[in-house]
C-alpha cells in the first residue's frame, strides 16, 4: 500500500499541474487581452512539442543503466523542472505588451512541458511494471487515480480565490502568486515516486547503448519501437479511443467558464458565485467517491472492456442531460447531471492504464522485450496530440460561433447557445466513437493469465 500511495502523489502532480493551468490561462483571455488564435497556439505548439519529445524520453528511460533503476532519476528531475518552469511562466504583467506576455508565456510553457515529458513518461512506466497481476494492475491504477482525481477536486476553486476582490486587485495578480503555491507542493508530490518506489539497478542489463555517437541509430530504433507497438491491435485500440473521449472531453473542457457564467448568468462573472468552482469540484468527487470505486469493483465482475463500455454509455446520458439542465436563473439543475456525466473522464485513465499494462505483457510475448517506458510515451502520446488539438479547436470554436467575451449574452444568443451545444455533443460524439472502436477489444483476464503464464515459464527455462 505504501508504494500504491507514493505512485498516486506522483499522479496528483501529474494531474494538479494541467488542472489548475486550464484554470489560468482563462486569464490569458479575461485580463491580458490574447486573441483566439493566440490562446489557441498556445494550447497547440507546446503539446506538439512534448509529443515529440514523449517518445524519446520512453526509448531513454528503457534503456537506461544505472544503479537506481531506469526510471527514478529521470521523475525526480522533471518534477524539479516542472515546479520552477511553472513558476517563471505565469509571471505576467498587463504593463508589458500583448507581443511580450506571449513569447514568455510560450517560451516558459515549452520549458515545463519538457520537464512534464522528463517526469511523466518514466513516472507511468513505473505504474506497469510494479506488478504482474491483472487485477491488481487496476487496484494501483484505481488508487493512483483516487489521489490524482483530488486535484480536480482543488482546482475549481482557483476560479474562486482569482476573481475575489478580497483576495487579489486582478487575476493577473493572483496567478502570479498562485503559481507559486501550486508549483511547490506539486513538485514535491512529482518526487515522491523516485525516491520510495523500489527499484533494481540495471547497471549490468543488456540494453540498447545510449549516447550521442549512437544518436542516428537510436531514433530509427525509437521509431522502430514506436511502429511495432503501434502494429499490436489490442494497443492501437487503447490509444485511439483514449484519444477521442479524453480529447474531445478537453476541446470543451475549456469553455466551461464561458458556458456557466454566460448561459446562466448573462455574461456577469461576478454573479456566478461559486457555480464554476461547483461544476469541476462536485463532478471530481463523484469521480473520487463513486466512480472510481465502482469502475473498479465492476472490472473485477463483468471484465475490463465490459465495465469501460457501461461507463462511457452512462456519461453519454449525463452529456444529453446537460443539454436540458443549464437553464438559466437555476445553476442547480446542472448538479443533477455530474454523477453520470462523470463516469466518462472519471473512468477513463483507471481502466485504460490497467489494460495497456496487460498488452505490455503481449509486446513480451512477441518481442522478448519490455518496453513499459515506449508503450506509455505512445499512450501518452496519443493523449497529448489530441490535447493540443484540442486546445486550439477551443479557439476555433469561440471564434466559430462567434463569442465575445466582452458582450452580454442579450447581444449574442447565438454565440452563447452555440457553445452550449458544442460543450454537450462535442464530447458525446467523441464517446460514442470510442465505444465503437472498443466493440470487439479481446484481452480477457483468461487470456492475460494465458500470456502471463507463458511469459513465467520462458524466465524459467532461460
Amino acid at each position: 500500500m505504501g508504494q500504491k500511495i507514493a505512485f498516486g502523489l506522483g499522479m496528483l502532480a501529474n494531474q494538479m499541474f494541467p488542472a489548475i493551468l486550464g484554470i489560468f490561462m482563462v486569464v490569458l483571455v479575461e485580463d491580458l487581452g490574447f486573441p483566439g488564435w493566440m490562446w489557441g497556439l498556445i494550447f497547440f505548439a507546446p503539446r506538439i512539442f512534448d509529443a515529440i519529445t514523449d517518445p524519446i524520453m520512453g526509448f531513454i528511460s528503457d534503456n537506461t543503466k544505472s544503479k537506481w533503476g531506469r526510471r527514478r532519476q529521470y521523475v525526480f528531475i522533471g518534477g524539479i523542472m516542472m515546479g520552477i518552469a511553472y513558476v517563471f511562466m505565469w509571471q505576467l504583467f498587463r504593463e508589458n505588451s500583448l507581443e511580450y506576455n506571449f513569447w514568455y508565456f510560450f517560451l516558459w510553457s515549452i520549458v515545463f512541458y519538457l520537464g512534464l515529458t522528463i517526469f511523466s513518461v518514466p513516472y507511468v512506466a513505473m505504474g506497469y511494471e510494479m506488478t504482474d497481476d491483472f487485477h491488481e494492475r487496476t487496484n494501483i491504477m484505481a488508487i493512483a487515480q483516487w489521489i490524482g482525481e483530488w486535484a480536480w477536486v482543488i482546482a475549481p476553486w482557483f476560479w474562486v480565490i482569482m476573481y475575489d476582490p478580497e483576495w487579489f486587485p486582478s487575476a493577473d495578480v493572483a496567478v502570479r502568486e498562485l503559481a507559486i503555491w501550486v508549483a511547490i507542493p506539486c513538485a514535491i508530490c512529482a518526487i515522491v515516486p523516485a525516491i520510495f518506489i523500489k527499484s533494481e539497478s540495471t547497471v549490468h542489463k543488456d540494453y540498447e547503448p545510449l549516447n550521442f555517437s549512437n544518436i542516428g541509430n537510436s531514433l530509427k530504433k525509437i521509431l522502430l519501437s514506436f511502429l511495432e507497438a503501434f502494429k499490436l491491435k489490442e494497443f492501437r485500440k487503447l490509444c485511439i479511443s483514449t484519444f477521442l473521449i479524453f480529447n474531445a472531453f478537453n476541446t470543451v473542457a475549456a469553455l466551461t467558464f464561458f458556458v456557466i457564467v454566460y448561459k446562466l448568468f448573462n455574461g456577469d462573472a461576478g454573479a456566478t458565485g461559486l457555480w464554476v468552482s461547483l461544476f469541476g469540484c462536485l463532478g471530481a468527487l463523484g469521480t473520487t467517491f463513486i466512480v472510481i470505486p465502482t469502475v473498479t469493483w465492476m472490472s473485477k465482475k463483468i471484465g475490463k472492456k465490459n465495465t469501460f463500455l457501461i461507463s462511457q454509455g452512462i456519461s453519454v446520458i449525463g452529456y444529453i442531460m446537460l443539454w436540458f439542465l443549464f437553464i438559466p436563473g437555476k445553476p442547480w439543475m446542472y448538479i443533477l447531471a455530474l454523477p453520470l456525466f462523470s463516469f466518462g473522464i472519471g473512468s477513463l485513465f483507471t481502466i485504460m492504464m490497467s489494460m495497456t499494462a496487460d498488452v505490455i505483457d503481449i509486446d513480451e510475448l512477441n518481442s522478448g522485450l519490455r518496453r513499459e517506458g515506449i508503450f506509455g510515451a505512445i499512450y501518452w502520446w496519443m493523449v497529448k496530440v489530441g490535447f493540443a488539438i484540442a486546445g486550439g479547436l477551443s479557439g476555433l470554436i469561440i471564434a466559430f460561433v462567434g463569442f465575445d467575451p466582452d458582450l452580454a449574452t442579450v447581444d449574442q444568443q447565438g454565440a452563447v447557445d452555440g457553445l452550449h451545444a458544442f460543450f454537450c455533443f462535442f464530447p458525446m460524439a467523441g464517446t460514442l466513437l470510442a465505444m465503437w472502436v472498443m466493440k470487439d477489444y479481446d484481452v480477457t483476464e483468461q487470456r492475460a493469465n494465458e500470456i502471463r503464464a507463458e511469459l513465467d515459464k520462458r524466465k524459467k527455462t532461460n
